[in-house]
């Protein structure tokens, strides 16, 4: 028995083409898949341009902490001269704010200590008061409990700076 040759080709021919249909359905599924990913992983990891803005948002403007006037002794070099510094803390997080005040006698007492430690010659040019600043920021932002956190005081300034 000769098979006929019309009949092969019509019986292969829906066989072939729906191993190519799946073969299409199976790519494409593939490809919307790996875009799928590829438009998840862009929008989950980029960067969004107001990022910065909205950080900036929940920080809020500075805050800022009077402490009463200081009057201290310097440390002797030859004649008795006294410092009389009135000073402001400028702070970042308004929960700060409150928990200075709380603690200003820690506070005060710590500066009290810093600034009586001090020699008039050390303090007297602009350097000396800007090295003055970077300690009573280190002074202030030092935990007030033992396992506390620490104070997010940024800047100190002077609004009165005498030393007789």
């Amino acid at each position: 028995m000769k098979a006929d040759p019309k009949a092969t080709p019509a019986a292969d021919a829906p066989a072939g083409s729906n191993k190519k249909k799946m073969m299409i359905i199976i790519i494409a599924a593939v490809l919307v898949l790996a875009g799928g990913g590829g438009a998840a992983w862009f929008f989950l990891h980029a960067k969004q341009p107001s990022e910065h803005v909205k950080e900036v948002k929940k920080i809020g403007p500075p805050v800022f902490v009077s402490v009463d006037t200081f009057i201290v002794n310097l440390q002797s070099e030859g004649d008795d001269q006294f410092l009389q510094a009135n000073l402001t803390l400028q702070v970042q997080n308004p929960d700060h704010v409150e928990l200075i005040k709380l603690n200003m006698p820690k506070v005060r007492n710590r500066l009290l200590m810093l600034l009586s430690s001090k020699k008039p010659s050390e303090i007297s040019t602009i350097e000396g008061k800007q090295q003055l600043a970077a300690e009573i920021i280190a002074q202030v932002n030092l935990p007030f409990n033992d396992k506390g956190p620490e104070q997010d005081v940024s800047d100190v300034m002077f609004t009165s700076f005498i030393i007789q």
